[in-house]
C-alpha cells in the first residue's frame, strides 16, 4: 500500500523533520535577530544620550535662574550620527524644546512620554499608526526648574532596522528554500537509485515465487541494490537448476524404478503362465526377481538416506572398527561385477589394520558408491584400481578408473544433490551428495580429480583413532 511505502516514509521522516527543524532555526534566528538589534537600538540611544545628560545635570546643580534657557539651548544643538531626536518636555506633557524640527505632531504621544519619564520606564515602543512606523524612545525624569522641562525623550525610528532584520530574514528564508530543494532533488535520485531498483526487485520476487523462473532484473543498477540484483538472478539461476534437477531426478527415479518393476512384473507371468513345471525358466526367472528386488531395495533405502539427511535425521551409530575389513568387503561385492562386464578390479592393500572410529554399515556404502559409480562409468578394457594405504594418524583409500572421466566445469557440481554429469547412466544423482555427508560425519574428507576422457580418482581420508 502507497502509505507504507519508502518513499512515503521518506517524505514524512526525512522531509517533513527537516521541514519542522528549518522552521525552528527560522523562528530562532528572527527572535535572536530581533532582540539583538533592539538592544543595539538600546544601547546606542544611551550612549548618544550620555553627554547630553551629564551636561544637562551640570545645569540643574548651577541652579539658575537661566537653567531652563541653557537646557533647551543644550537640546537645540543636540547633534549625533545616529538619527536621534531630543525632545524637551514640560510638566504638561508638551514640547518646548527639540534637537530638529518636529515632523510630528502627536500631543497624546508627548503626554505619554512625559508619563513614562516621570514612571521611570526609559524604554518603550510607540507606534505612530498614520505614519506605519515605529519608534523606540529613551525618556529621562529631571528636576522641574521655572515650571517649564519636566523631561527629557530621546526618540529613535526603528524603520532602518526593521527593514534589516526582513533583509535577513528574507536570506534566511531563502537559504531554507534552497536547501529544501537540494533535498527535494536529492529525493529524486534516492528514488530513482534505491526505490525504483527495490520496486523491480520486488516484482521479480513475486513473479520467481510465482513460478515464472526465466524472469531476470535486466536493468543495471549501482552499489549495493547492483549486488541484491545479481544475488537474485543468481537464486532464480539456482532455483531453474535445482528444478531442473528435480524434474530429472524424478524422470530418473522413476526410470530406474519402472525398469525392475517390469522385469520382475514380466518373469512373474511367465512364471505363472508356465503350464508345464519348467524347473529352468522358474529358476532364471527367480533369480532376475531377486536381483531386481535387491536393485529395488538398493534405491529405496538410498532415498531413504537421503531424506534422512534432509531432514537432519541421518544418523551414525559408531564404534571402533576395521577400515580396511569393509573395503575389502566392498570390493569383493563387485569382483565379479566387474569381471562379467569385462573391466579390470585391482585391490592393492596396505598389510595394516587401521582402526578408525565410525559406522561400519555406513563406511561400506561409501566404498560400495565409489565402486559402483566407477564400474558404471568404464568401458569394456577399462581398469579400476583401489589402493589402501595407513599411517599412524591418516588412513587413505584412492580408487582409480579409466573410464569416461567428468569435466572440468561438472567437477565442482559432482556432490550436490540430483547432479548428474552423464544423463546416459543409471543413478539417481544423489548418491555421492550421500556419500559427502556420511565422510563429513566422520570428520573425513573426500577429493575428486578427474579428466574428461581419460578417468577419475577419488580420495578418501580417515583420521586413525587413538
Amino acid at each position: 500500500m502507497k502509505f507504507k511505502s519508502i518513499t512515503y516514509k521518506w517524505v514524512i521522516n526525512f522531509i517533513g523533520i527537516i521541514t519542522i527543524i528549518l522552521a525552528i532555526t527560522n523562528i530562532i534566528i528572527f527572535i535572536t535577530v530581533h532582540q539583538y538589534f533592539n538592544n543595539y537600538a538600546k544601547e546606542s540611544i544611551k550612549l548618544n544620550s550620555t553627554d547630553l545628560n551629564n551636561a544637562i545635570n551640570s545645569v540643574i546643580k548651577e541652579n539658575s535662574d537661566t537653567g531652563s534657557k541653557k537646557i533647551k539651548s543644550l537640546i537645540e544643538n543636540f547633534t549625533n550620527y545616529e538619527n536621534i531626536m531630543v525632545i524637551g518636555l514640560n510638566i504638561k506633557g508638551e514640547a518646548i524644546a527639540t534637537s530638529q524640527k518636529l515632523s510630528i505632531d502627536e500631543k497624546d504621544m508627548f503626554k505619554e512620554l512625559l508619563k513614562n519619564a516621570l514612571e521611570e520606564k526609559q524604554f518603550e515602543k510607540i507606534n505612530l499608526k498614520d505614519k506605519n512606523e515605529e519608534l523606540l524612545t529613551y525618556t529621562v525624569k529631571i528636576p522641574i526648574i521655572n515650571n517649564k522641562i519636566a523631561a527629557i525623550a530621546y526618540i529613535s525610528s526603528l524603520k532602518n532596522i526593521k527593514i534589516v532584520i526582513r533583509n535577513i530574514m528574507m536570506i534566511s528564508l531563502i537559504l531554507t528554500l534552497i536547501i529544501l530543494f537540494l533535498i527535494a532533488i536529492s529525493g529524486v535520485f534516492f528514488i530513482k537509485y534505491f526505490v525504483d531498483p527495490v520496486r523491480e526487485i520486488n516484482l521479480a520476487i513475486k513473479e520467481i515465487a510465482d513460478g515464472n523462473l526465466k524472469y531476470r532484473i535486466k536493468k543495471d543498477y549501482h552499489y549495493e541494490i547492483e549486488e541484491l540484483s545479481n544475488s537474485i538472478n543468481f537464486m532464480a539461476n539456482e532455483i531453474s537448476t535445482s528444478e531442473y534437477l528435480k524434474n530429472e531426478f524424478i524422470s530418473s527415479v522413476s526410470h530406474e524404478l519402472r525398469t525392475p518393476l517390469t522385469a520382475i512384473q514380466g518373469w512373474s507371468e511367465t512364471i505363472l503362465n508356465t503350464k508345464d513345471n519348467n524347473e529352468e525358466i522358474f529358476s532364471k526367472g527367480m533369480v532376475v526377481i531377486s536381483k531386481e528386488v535387491m536393485r529395488l531395495a538398493g534405491m529405496v533405502e538410498e532415498l531413504l538416506d537421503f531424506s534422512k539427511m534432509q531432514n537432519g535425521h541421518f544418523i551414525l551409530k559408531k564404534d571402533k572398527m576395521d577400515l580396511f575389513a569393509e573395503l575389502e568387503e566392498a570390493v569383493l561385492m563387485y569382483s565379479d561385477v566387474a569381471l562379467k562386464e569385462g573391466k579390470t578390479l585391482k585391490y592393492n592393500e596396505q598389510k595394516a589394520v587401521p582402526i578408525i572410529f565410525g559406522d561400519k554399515n555406513r563406511i561400506r556404502q561409501i566404498f560400495i558408491n565409489i565402486i559402483d559409480n566407477a564400474i558404471k562409468y568404464s568401458e569394456p578394457g577399462d581398469k579400476i584400481t583401489i589402493d589402501a594405504t595407513a599411517t599412524e594418524e591418516k588412513a587413505t583409500v584412492v580408487v582409480k578408473d579409466t573410464g569416461c572421466g567428468i569435466s572440468e566445469k561438472d567437477l565442482s557440481h559432482i556432490t550436490e544433490k540430483f547432479f548428474k554429469s552423464n544423463l546416459t547412466k543409471k543413478g539417481s544423482g544423489i548418491g555421492l551428495s550421500i556419500v559427502k555427508e556420511i565422510v563429513e560425519q566422520h570428520d573425513g574428507t573426500i577429493k575428486f580429480e578427474s579428466i574428461k576422457g581419460k578417468g577419475t580418482t577419488v580420495t578418501i581420508e580417515f583420521n586413525i583413532y587413538k
